[in-house]
C-alpha cells in the first residue's frame, strides 16, 4: 500500500505514449495551473524568458479550485488540449491519474523530491507543499482556546464563530477525503452534520475564511497556510496552529504532471522540468506564498512553518483517498454542505 506522509519511478515517457506527433510542439505549451495566478503566473513567464517557448496557461477559479480543470481534462479524453497539470493538491491528481489522464515521465529533476511525494509509475511529482492550519484572530481567542483537533470545530462553545471552505473543491475537499480515510463514513458524516448545526460559515475558497477571521467575523477557520500568510504579512491579528493532534498533520504538495495524448510533449517536460527544479521551489518558499521545499537539497531552506512541521503526520493510502472522491462527495452533500 502506498503511503504519503504529512497529508499522506517509473519508465521515461516515450514520444508516441503522449500522443507526440513529429512537429507537433511548435513552440508553445499548455499548462492548466490552479496554483493562485499570482504566484503561478511570474514563475510561467520566467520559464517563457528562459526557454523561449510560449506558455498558454488556463488558470481555475476561486469557488471551483481545482475541480474545474480536472473535470475539462476528462471532458476532454483523448484529444485534450493540454499539456501540463499544475495542481496545488494529490488527490484529484491521483484521480486523474488512475483513470488513465495522466502519461508517465521520470523528470531528471524529481530524484530530488522524497518517494513519498511522487508517483511510482512516473505519472505525477510533487513539490512547494503547503499546510492546512486553523488560522485564529488573536483577539477573539487563544490557543488555549482552541480546539486541539478537528472534530472539535462543532463543540458548542464555537456555535457560529468558525468557518471552512466550502468541501466540494480544493484542500478542502482533499482534507475531506482524508478524514473519510481515517474516521471512516459515519464519523465524517457526523462531523459534517455537526458543523451545519453550529452554524459554522461555508465560504467560496480559503481566501475568503482567511477573510473573515482576520476581519474579527469569525474567531477561527480552516485554510492553508499560503492564505493565512497572507493576512499575518499584512499585519492583521491573526496566527495558526496545527489543527490534527489526534489524527495528523496535513501537507499539501502541488504536484506536477504530462497529460497523455498532449499535443506538445516534448515542451510539456521541459517545462515540467523547469517547475521541478530548485530554483522554483526556493522562490516560492521566499515568494508571498511561503511554501514549504520538498526537495532534499533545500531541507535547510528556511520558511515561517518550520515549528509546525514537527506536528505528527497523517498517512493516507492515496487511490484509496481519490477513488474516494464520489463517495465523500456524495455524504456531504446529504450532510448539507452544498447549501
Amino acid at each position: 500500500m502506498r503511503t504519503l506522509l504529512l497529508v499522506a519511478l517509473g519508465a521515461a515517457c516515450l514520444a508516441l505514449s503522449c500522443g507526440e506527433r513529429p512537429g507537433a510542439d511548435g513552440g508553445e505549451v499548455v499548462v492548466y495551473t490552479a496554483l493562485d495566478q499570482v504566484f503561478s503566473e511570474p514563475i510561467l513567464k520566467d520559464f517563457e524568458r528562459q526557454t523561449g517557448l510560449r506558455v498558454k496557461p488556463v488558470y481555475d477559479a476561486e469557488d471551483s479550485k481545482t475541480t474545474g480543470l480536472v473535470n475539462r481534462l476528462i471532458a476532454q479524453r483523448g484529444k485534450p488540449d493540454c499539456d501540463v497539470l499544475w495542481n496545488n493538491e494529490v488527490v484529484q491528481t491521483e484521480r486523474l491519474a488512475g483513470l488513465g489522464l495522466l502519461a508517465p515521465y521520470s523528470s531528471p529533476q524529481a530524484a530530488r523530491i522524497p518517494p513519498a511525494f511522487r508517483d511510482p509509475g512516473g505519472r505525477w511529482t510533487g513539490f512547494a507543499a503547503r499546510m492546512r492550519v486553523i488560522i485564529y484572530n488573536t483577539k477573539l481567542a487563544t490557543p488555549e482556546d482552541l480546539p486541539a483537533g478537528l472534530a472539535d470545530l462543532a463543540a458548542p462553545k464555537w456555535r457560529g464563530r468558525a468557518a471552512i471552505a466550502r468541501p466540494f473543491f480544493g484542500t478542502t475537499l482533499t482534507h475531506m477525503t482524508f478524514l473519510y480515510q481515517r474516521w471512516g463514513p459515519d464519523r465524517l458524516g457526523e462531523f459534517l452534520r455537526a458543523l451545519r448545526a453550529n452554524e459554522t460559515a461555508l465560504c467560496p475558497g480559503n481566501a475568503a475564511v482567511r477573510d473573515l477571521v482576520a476581519g474579527g467575523e469569525r474567531a477561527f477557520g480552516l485554510t492553508d497556510t499560503d492564505d493565512a500568510y497572507a493576512a499575518i504579512q499584512a499585519g492583521r491579528p491573526v496566527a495558526v496552529l496545527v489543527p490534527d493532534a489526534a489524527d495528523g498533520a496535513v501537507l499539501m504538495p502541488n504536484t506536477v504532471s504530462l497529460v497523455t495524448g498532449c499535443p506538445h510533449a516534448e515542451a510539456g517536460r521541459k517545462l515540467i522540468d523547469y517547475l521541478l527544479s530548485p530554483e522554483v521551489e526556493r522562490r516560492l518558499a521566499r515568494g508571498a506564498s511561503a511554501q514549504i521545499p520538498l526537495g532534499t537539497d533545500l531541507a535547510s531552506e528556511k520558511t515561517p512553518w518550520d515549528d509546525l512541521r514537527h506536528a505528527p503526520a497523517m498517512t493516507v493510502d492515496l487511490p484509496r483517498a481519490a477513488a474516494s472522491v464520489p463517495e465523500v462527495v456524495d455524504l456531504m452533500q446529504k450532510a448539507g454542505m452544498d447549501r
